[in-house]
């Protein structure tokens, strides 16, 4: 073989090589890619597919009548939903705020008119319209600090919802609601979409543990007993020396009356 003839062929032999070792890089990625991606995101979208699917039904007929057949919202009826995420779906669904009974200054709580299930298919409808702030999967109160809780729970939720949980009013007849009902996950829920007035506190301001410390405390609040007797309301001593002043002037009148009789 001359050397001629002997250049081109290394030359092809040399590209051959490298076309050979890219598609041996590309199937080595594809594989990693295959063994981890794949698999979990099949797992996900199965089941939150067939919740989608579920969810868009419930949607049709027991929403849309506000919100609009896409969830695009209507005016004076009902807002847009799109991005609202599937936290706030289940906090307001969940806690019977919604359907809305009647148009007030705030939703109230009530028995809830979907079942759990049902929730959850309804905000894996409404997440997949365009994103948004959702529930972490399983038990929300993992690893919750009491401690910390308390100190997070005094600085950022205390002013509205009082030291003791529940709740107070607040401006143009809207209030803070009581947190004696609320569950783990409709607490996580409500801090991660801020409904009505409360503000929202996304992870940048409180991380998924720093909620679960607060989550933790406020469900200590329930567990508490009262030691010296009736709590009244647990809102502080101001209540607790008006019942004390009213007993003890009602007391002071029917002696005085008592007296004034045997006089």
């Amino acid at each position: 073989m001359t050397a001629s003839a002997a250049a081109p062929w290394g030359d092809r032999f040399r590209r051959s090589s490298g076309i050979l070792a890219l598609l041996l890089a590309l199937g080595v990625m594809g594989g990693f890619y295959a063994a981890f991606a794949p698999k979990s995101y099949a797992e996900e979208g199965s089941s939150s597919s067939a919740d989608v699917t579920d969810g868009q039904k419930l949607f049709a007929t027991g929403c849309a009548s506000c919100h609009g057949r896409n969830a695009q919202g209507i005016k004076d009826r009902g807002p847009s939903l799109v991005g609202v995420g599937a936290s706030s779906v289940e906090f307001q669904v969940s806690s019977g705020r919604m359907p809305l009974a009647r148009q007030e200054a705030q939703a109230q709580r009530k028995p809830p008119r979907y079942t759990d299930e049902e929730t959850k298919q309804l905000a894996a409808y409404v997440q997949s319209l365009g994103g948004g702030p959702q529930l972490p999967a399983g038990n929300v109160l993992r690893d919750g600090d009491l401690a910390q809780g308390g100190r997070l729970f005094r600085t950022n939720c205390a002013s509205c919802h009082s030291f003791s949980s529940n709740g107070g009013a607040l401006s143009s007849g809207k209030f803070a609601p009581s947190l004696e009902h609320a569950t783990d996950r409709q607490i996580y829920a409500a801090m991660q979409s801020g409904p009505q007035n409360m503000p929202v506190f996304g992870d940048a301001q409180l991380t998924p543990q720093e909620k679960q410390s607060i989550i933790k405390f406020v469900q200590s609040l329930k567990a508490e007993k009262d030691p010296g007797g009736m709590g009244i309301g647990r809102t502080g001593p101001v209540p607790e020396g008006l019942v004390i002043f009213l007993i003890g002037l009602v007391v002071l009148l029917f002696a005085a009356v008592w007296i004034a009789g045997k006089s």
